[in-house]
C-alpha cells in the first residue's frame, strides 16, 4: 500500500502521474515513485521521502509518455528506500507494477521464481509480482497478469504496464480498492477518486477479483473467470474544492469546522415530515432481527460502542460491539435473524470487508454505515446507510466520526420504533433534536480560542490521561486515540469506575487527566473520580455540557459545551478534543494531516 495512479492517452503522463500522487499524499507513505512509456522504452524514477522529492527529480529529469503509472508507498516488506519504491520492474526494465496490499506467498514465489532465474533486487513483496507477470508473458499482458493472479494469495489492487503492450494498462484487484475514471481522449487508473476529480467526475469501481485493460480510447472489464462485463458508471458528485484547504491551515482543522455541514447533510436529508427515512432499512426486516452484532475498526469502533448504548437504551435489543481485527477468528456463532452492522469511512479497511464476509458465510445480514459510494463495503452490504460526510483528507478521522454517530442514532430510532420500545413522544423529541444537531456542532467550535490556550499549556506533556462514564467513555477513547495520532503523545482512556484498578497508580503531580461530562445522571461518580485523581496531584481539564457544569467546582480548567441531551452528547463532547488534538500536534511541529507510519485507508490486515 498505499495509494496507486495511471493514465494512457493523448496527454502526457507525468502532469497527472504528480497530481494525482499529490492528491493521495493524505494516505499516509514514505516514498513514490512513476514509470512512463517513453520513446526509449519504460523510465523508472522512484525516491524515498514525499512527492515533493519526486516532483523535483522530474523537473530535472522530464520524462515524455503518454503512458504511465505512480505509486505513494507505506513500508509493509522492508525499510523505506529508493530501491524499495515502487513501481517494481522485471523483463530488464520493461515491465513495471505497482501494488497496494500484501502478497502473502510471496517467500514461496520468490522461491520458485528464483530457481527459474529471476533475480530481486528490492526487499518488496511486489516485486515478485513482477517476475510471476514476466515468467508467464508470451505477448499477451492481460493473458500473463491473468495466469499471476491464480498463483497470488493475499490483499492487492494492481497496475501492470509494459514496454511491449503500449496501448495498455492492466489492473486488477482482490480486497484492495482500484477505481477507473473515464475521461475524453485518455482514460485513467486510481486507488482513489480524489486522485482523479480534477480530470474526470465518470469513474467504474472494479469489482472483487476483476481485471480491467485500460486503453486510450475505452476500457475492457473481465470478472474472475475472465468473462466479459461492463460496471455501472458512477458519478462522483462532490466537486475539486472539498478535497482542496480551502483557506484553513490543514485539511484536519478544515474537517473539524465542517461537520455541522456533514452533520446536516447525514440527517436532514432523511428527516421528512417527523420521521426517518433510511432506504433498505424497512419495518418487516427490523422486525425480524433478533440480535445486533456492531464490527468496526479504530474510530468507527468506537462510534459503534456508542450505538451499543443506542440500540440497548432506545430498541432494548441485544448488542455486541467487536473489534473487526479479531471478529473472524473467534468462531463467532451468527443465526439467521442475527445482523451485523459494519461501519467504515473508506467502505475498504480490510479487517471490516472480513468481518462482513464472515457474517455473511454464517447466514447473517449486513447493515454498512460508510462514507465512500461505490466501496466495498457498500457493494457488498444488503443494506448501505450513507454518511454524507464528503471526502475527508486527513488522515485522523474527524467529521467521519460525528457522521457515523448521527447514522447510528437514526437507526437506533427506527428499531426503537418499530419495536415500540420508544415512545412516539420520545422519538419526536429525538428527531427535533437531530434537526438541532448541526447548531449545536457549531456551538461547540466556539470553544476552539479556549482549546488552543489550552493546548498552549499542555503540547508538551508525555502522558494525558482521559476519563468518562457511560456513553462519555466512548468519547474518551476516541478523544485519546487522536491525540496519539497526532501529537505522539502517550495517552489512556479509561471508565471512572476502572480507575482504581490499576490507572490510578499512574496519577502524579501535575499529570492532565481530561474528563468528558455530559450525563447528569452519572456526574456525582464522577465527581468522585475527579476528586481521587485531583488527590494524585493530577492537572482535571473538563469538557462538559451545560447540565453538568458543577464539574468547575472540582476541575482545574473546564470548557462548557452546549446541552444536547443525553444522546446526541457524544457529537458534541468529541469537538473540543479534536481542536486539543490539533492544536497539540502543530504546537509540537508536526503535520496532523500526515501522521507518521499512519494511513488513511487501512486495505491490509
Amino acid at each position: 500500500m498505499c495509494g496507486i495512479v495511471g493514465y494512457i492517452g493523448r496527454e502526457q503522463a507525468v502532469p497527472f502521474l504528480l497530481e494525482g500522487l499529490h492528491a493521495l499524499e493524505y494516505r499516509g507513505y514514505d516514498s513514490a515513485g512513476v514509470a512512463v512509456l517513453t520513446e526509449d522504452g519504460m523510465a523508472v524514477v522512484k525516491k524515498k521521502g514525499r512527492v515533493k522529492v519526486l516532483d523535483d527529480c522530474l523537473k530535472e529529469r522530464p520524462l515524455e509518455g503518454h503512458l504511465g503509472i505512480g505509486h505513494t508507498r507505506w513500508a509493509t516488506h522492508g525499510e523505506p528506500s529508493d530501491g524499495n519504491a515502487h513501481p517494481q520492474v522485471a523483463m530488464d526494465g520493461r515491465l513495471a507494477v505497482v501494488h497496494n496490499g500484501i502478497i502473502e506467498n510471496y517467500l514461496e514465489l520468490k522461491q520458485w521464481l528464483t530457481s527459474h532465474g529471476a533475480r530481486f533486487v528490492s526487499e518488496t513483496d511486489t516485486e515478485v509480482v513482477a517476475h510471476l507477470v514476466a515468467y508467464y508473458y508470451q505477448g499477451d499482458l492481460l493473458q500473463a497478469v491473468m495466469h499471476a493472479l491464480r498463483r497470488l494469495r493475499g490483499a492487492y489492487a494492481l497496475a501492470v504496464a509494459c514496454e511491449d503492450a503500449p496501448d495498455r494498462i492492466v489492473c486488477c484487484r482482490s480486497e484492495s480498492p482500484l477505481v477507473i475514471g473515464l475521461g475524453e481522449g485518455g482514460n485513467y487508473v486510481a486507488s482513489d477518486v480524489s486522485a482523479l476529480i480534477r480530470r474526470t467526475r465518470r469513474v467504474c469501481y472494479l469489482e472483487e477479483k476483476s481485471i480491467a485493460v485500460v486503453k486510450a480510447n475505452g476500457v475492457e472489464f473481465y470478472d474472475g473467470e475472465g468473462e466479459r462485463y461492463q460496471p455501472e458508471v458512477r458519478e462522483v458528485e462532490w466537486n475539486v474544492e472539498a478535497a482542496e484547504k480551502g483557506g484553513y491551515a490543514h485539511f484536519m482543522l478544515k474537517e473539524i469546522h465542517e461537520q455541522p455541514r456533514a452533520v446536516r447533510d447525514t440527517v436532514q436529508t432523511r428527516i421528512h415530515d417527523g420521521r426517518i427515512c433510511l432506504k433498505g432499512l424497512d419495518d418487516e426486516t427490523m422486525r425480524r432481527v433478533e440480535r445486533i452484532v456492531i464490527c468496526a475498526c479504530g474510530t468507527a469502533y468506537h462510534a459503534g460502542m456508542v450505538a451499543k448504548h443506542y440500540l440497548e437504551r432506545l430498541a432494548r435489543m441485544p448488542v455486541e460491539t467487536d473489534i473487526a481485527s479479531e471478529y473472524r477468528y473467534r468462531q463467532p456463532i451468527i443465526h439467521p435473524n442475527d445482523l451485523c452492522i459494519v461501519v467504515s469511512q473508506s467502505g475498504e479497511t480490510a479487517d471490516t470487508i472480513a468481518a462482513l464476509r464472515t457474517f455473511h458465510a454464517g447466514g447473517g445480514k449486513v447493515l454498512g454505515v460508510v462514507n465512500v459510494v461505490g466501496s466495498t463495503v457498500e457493494r457488498e452490504s444488503d443494506i448501505v446507510v450513507h454518511t454524507w460526510a464528503g471526502p475527508e483528507i486527513g488522515v485522523a478521522s474527524t467529521k467521519a466520526y460525528t457522521t457515523q454517530l448521527s447514522a447510528l442514532l437514526m437507526i437506533a430510532m427506527e428499531f426503537g420504533r418499530v419495536r415500540g420500545t420508544l415512545s412516539p413522544e420520545a422519538y419526536t423529541e429525538l428527531v427535533k433534536g437531530l434537526l438541532c444537531l448541526p447548531e449545536k456542532v457549531g456551538q461547540a467550535l466556539l470553544a476552539e480560542p479556549a482549546i488552543q490556550r489550552l493546548s498552549g499549556e499542555q503540547f508538551n506533556q508525555r502522558d494525558v490521561f482521559f476519563m468518562g462514564r457511560g456513553l462519555d467513555y466512548p468519547a474518551t477513547l476516541e478523544s485519546a486515540l487522536k491525540l496519539k495520532e497526532i501529537s505522539y503523545i502517550h495517552c489512556e482512556a479509561l471508565t471512572a469506575g476502572e480507575l482504581k484498578h490499576g490507572t490510578i497508580a499512574l496519577i502524579e503531580e501535575g499529570v492532565p487527566v481530561v474528563v468528558v461530562a455530559t450525563q447528569p445522571a452519572l456526574l456525582e461518580k464522577l465527581v468522585s473520580n475527579i476528586l481521587e485523581v485531583k488527590a494524585r496531584g493530577a492537572y482535571v481539564i473538563c469538557f462538559a455540557s451545560q447540565s453538568c457544569a458543577e464539574v468547575q467546582k472540582v476541575a482545574d480548567e473546564t470548557v462548557l459545551l452546549p446541552d444536547a441531551g443525553d444522546y446526541l452528547s457524544p457529537m458534541v463532547s468529541i469537538i473540543p478534543a479534536q481542536m486539543f488534538a490539533y492544536y497539540c500536534a502543530v504546537l509540537r511541529g508536526l503535520d496532523p494531516d500526515k501522521p507518521r507510519n499512519l494511513a488513511k485507508s487501512v486495505t491490509v490486515e
